[in-house]
């Protein structure tokens, strides 16, 4: 029962963690494309488009879907 109990307390103070690294992964995104990049067009505007569905989805709480499509966008951009 203890380790049910210590295992939600971790999972309650985990979420708040995760909805902060979204607006910084946000901002890490805005900042590489505004400085420029190596990527093509069609690939920076897909960029963008993965950078705006995960401030959706991180707009709606789903923290963790925001942080695996902002994380593919870092990651066409090289940024992990």
């Amino acid at each position: 029962m203890k380790h049910l109990t210590l295992a939600a307390a971790f999972a309650l103070l985990a979420a708040p963690a995760l909805a902060n690294q979204c607006p910084a992964d946000m901002a890490a995104i805005d900042a590489a494309l505004a400085a420029g990049t190596d990527l093509t067009e069609e690939q920076a505007t897909q960029v963008q488009a993965l950078r705006d569905e995960g401030a959706q989805q991180h707009e709606a709480g789903d923290h963790a879907a925001s942080m695996a499509t902002l994380a593919e966008a870092k990651g066409m951009l090289g940024l992990e």
